[in-house]
């Protein structure tokens, strides 16, 4: 990512790379959770509203549907038929096999098809060993009550399950929750028919009162009680012959080998399922360190900030008492096209109660009246220099060299100052070694739904964050609207540099790299004016968080630096990397994990996850704004901030990072300006006046 990197049109072809990788995810989730969990069947099975026909009411458990009605067949005396369903099951199905094996016995398995993908090996063993094999459904839904796609789907995947884990085919099926043929009754009666429609033969199991000598077909789980349930049948010397339901009707087998083409289907289907398990799986996890992680964040934010307000309202003893700066400030102005709020910004520093302040308006080539409106304001304390178009880094360069004093604020031409807030921001440079200062910048334009969206990511995000960093002294940004510096500690880094696009965030680096310590002043208010339109907001979040990477690759020599510069960059450019750029790249995929759970994983825990991780966030931005002393009322928009605008800026991280990689240098984009910034045109903040010398420009 080289500052010297041609300047190219931004990459779009990703967009089709992010769509479709969303597309595979987004498929991949939907095919495991398909296959994994219920939709639309019910796990168990409603009461019955009629009766089976009377002619398959006879106690016998196999059912076949000809077109002379329905014909119902049992085992001969002596014969048992052991079933076994559900399962494969990696604990008590080769403990049932063993006991087969040393009984010499052939049992039929109603196996589920999910159950089958996940263990392959023991299916296979069950057909090796001459078992015969019966579906039990994908998942043992209900097919009553399913939907007929899900029911079609539930008896087609499990053949294809089938087809892949042993090669088999089979048409003998037993449905879900039930036992004799007599509970086959109302839905779960037309489900049987349709499955006959499909090929299938439907195994019921008999009474448990019928005699096993009289001749039976046993049912019996993959589980302790089934286990020895079977032993202790199997050790009946009144039953003459244990076989399958196949061989004790006297037929062929009703499983059959596969084509290879739907074997190689079925291993498909195995593999997607694995490949579908392991990623939830790793997105579970993923998703639970992240949220983990966002709620440390939030919490430690929380401490911080009350840290933070303690330091700055408690006078701790030992503490040096510095004097009060009073010393003249010099306050550039760079300006490109302003004209809609410059004046406002002028005079907004005029009333300022600083005693001595001397404004420098630097046009950069404006090519609308912005100079013109400058200069007209009759104020000897203003000056006005001209340049030819050549970006705001050099704009700022050129005030600097026109400016007169030892302290400079660096202002940016659509924000708007409180009288108090120059002369507060300038009061930490009484320590020698604090090189620059953050102001608190507030969103003046918050009329509308975006601009309340902007004003809550400032107060809750940009000011908490502020306020983090000053007490673990790791301040990553002094902001363009409102930032005052030492004029020497500029020129002993070479001014500000054209090398990223953030040059705030680059200026800031670079000083605490030569060795000045940087802090943030809350009391320091300034208001901005932030985009209104979406274009707008995405052209300068895609600049910050481009310019953002810029100044991290650019300054990451420093995380093994000693020192101060070591101890910021191992803390701010960790956490950026960690919380700015890492978690909105993942965001996307987990979001639609998130949508996953909510379909499949169970609405009720999902909504209760999100409503918990939503009212830490409620509470911190709750007293994010009570530490700004902004009204609470803005709460409302979070929420639909979670849904909306967080998604926004995700791909916007995303945008930036594909552009860095490629190694293309974007040009500035300049936002329209509206002159909105002005708080007179909104509505005031709880327990702050409006401010008078505003007002009087």
């Amino acid at each position: 990512m080289s500052p010297h990197a041609d300047v190219r049109r931004p990459p779009r072809g990703h967009w089709l790379l992010l769509l479709l990788s969303l597309t595979v995810v987004a498929v991949t989730l939907v095919c495991e959770g398909w296959t994994t969990h219920q939709v639309d069947s019910a796990r168990a099975k409603q009461p019955c509203t009629r009766p089976i026909p009377r002619a398959a009411d006879d106690g016998k458990p196999v059912l076949r549907f000809g077109p002379s009605g329905v014909e119902t067949s049992g085992m001969p005396p002596g014969t048992a038929a052991l079933t076994f369903e559900g399962g494969p099951d990696p604990v008590w199905t080769p403990r049932l096999l063993d006991l087969l094996s040393r009984h010499h016995a052939r049992a039929t398995f109603f196996v589920h098809g999910n159950d089958a993908v996940r263990h392959p090996a023991l299916l296979r063993r069950i057909v090796r060993e001459g078992h015969e094999v019966g579906s039990y459904t994908y998942t043992g839904g209900d097919l009553g009550t399913a939907s007929p796609f899900r029911a079609r789907a539930e008896l087609a995947l499990t053949q294809t399950a089938l087809a892949g884990a042993a090669g088999i085919h089979t048409s003998l099926l037993r449905l879900p929750h039930t036992t004799a043929a007599d509970t086959l009754c109302g839905p779960e009666w037309r489900a049987a028919r349709r499955a006959e429609a499909q090929g299938y033969l439907v195994v019921a199991s008999d009474h448990p009162a019928r005699k096993p000598w009289q001749g039976v077909i046993t049912r019996y789980s993959h589980t302790d009680l089934g286990y020895h349930e079977a032993r202790a049948l199997l050790r009946d010397h009144r039953i003459t012959r244990f076989t399958t339901v196949s061989g004790g009707l006297g037929r062929p087998s009703f499983v059959s080998r596969v084509p290879a083409a739907q074997r190689v289907k079925g291993e498909g289907l195995i593999w997607s399922v694995r490949i579908g398990h392991v990623f939830t799986t790793v997105m579970a996890w993923t998703l639970a360190v992240a949220g983990s992680l966002g709620v440390l964040r939030l919490l430690l934010l929380s401490v911080f900030a009350r840290v933070h307000k303690r330091r700055v309202h408690t006078f701790r003893s030992g503490t040096p008492r510095l004097r009060p700066v009073a010393a003249p400030v010099t306050v550039l102005v760079p300006a490109y096209n302003e004209e809609a709020g410059i004046a406002s910004t002028v005079y907004s520093l005029l009333a300022s109660t600083h005693p001595q302040v001397e404004i420098i308006v630097v046009d950069d080539g404006s090519t609308d009246s912005t100079a013109r409106i400058a200069e007209a304001i009759a104020d000897p304390r203003v000056r006005v220099v001209r340049q030819p178009n050549s970006g705001k880094p050099q704009a700022l360069n050129t005030g600097l060299a026109h400016a007169r004093h030892d302290i400079v604020v660096m202002v940016d031409a659509d924000t708007i100052f409180e009288p108090e807030s120059l002369s507060r921001l300038v009061q930490p440079l009484a320590h020698p070694s604090v090189g620059a200062v953050s102001g608190n910048t507030k969103v003046g334009n918050r009329r509308h739904l975006l601009g309340k969206f902007q004003h809550l990511e400032y107060v809750n995000g940009f000011n908490l964050d502020r306020r983090t960093f000053d007490v673990l002294e790791c301040m990553a940004t002094v902001p363009g609207a409102i930032g005052a510096f030492r004029r020497d500690a500029l020129m002993g880094i070479g001014g500000v540099s054209d090398e990223t696009l953030a040059e705030d965030t680059d200026l800031t680096m670079a000083l605490w790299r030569a060795g000045w310590r940087v802090v943030y002043e809350e009391s320091a208010v300034a208001w901005t004016e932030v985009p209104c339109t979406l274009r707008q907001l995405w052209r300068q979040r895609y600049r910050w968080c481009y310019g953002t990477l810029q100044s991290m690759w650019k300054h990451r020599h420093s995380l093994t630096e000693i020192g101060p510069a070591g101890r910021f960059s191992r803390r701010a450019l960790s956490y950026l990397m960690v919380f700015q750029i890492l978690a909105p790249l993942c965001a996307p995929v987990m979001d639609l994990y998130a949508l996953y759970g909510v379909l499949f994983r169970g609405l009720v825990q999902s909504v209760a996850i999100w409503l918990g991780f939503l009212a830490v966030q409620m509470v911190t931005a709750a007293y994010a704004l009570r530490l700004d002393r902004e009204r609470l009322r803005t709460l409302w928009v979070l929420p639909l901030q979670l849904f909306v605008y967080r998604q926004l800026m995700y791909l916007v991280v995303v945008q930036s990072v594909i552009t860095a990689l490629l190694g293309t240098r974007l040009k500035w984009h300049s936002m329209h300006r509206s002159g909105t910034a002005d708080p007179l045109l909104q509505e005031p903040a709880a327990g702050r006046p409006r401010p008078e010398g505003v007002a009087s420009a």
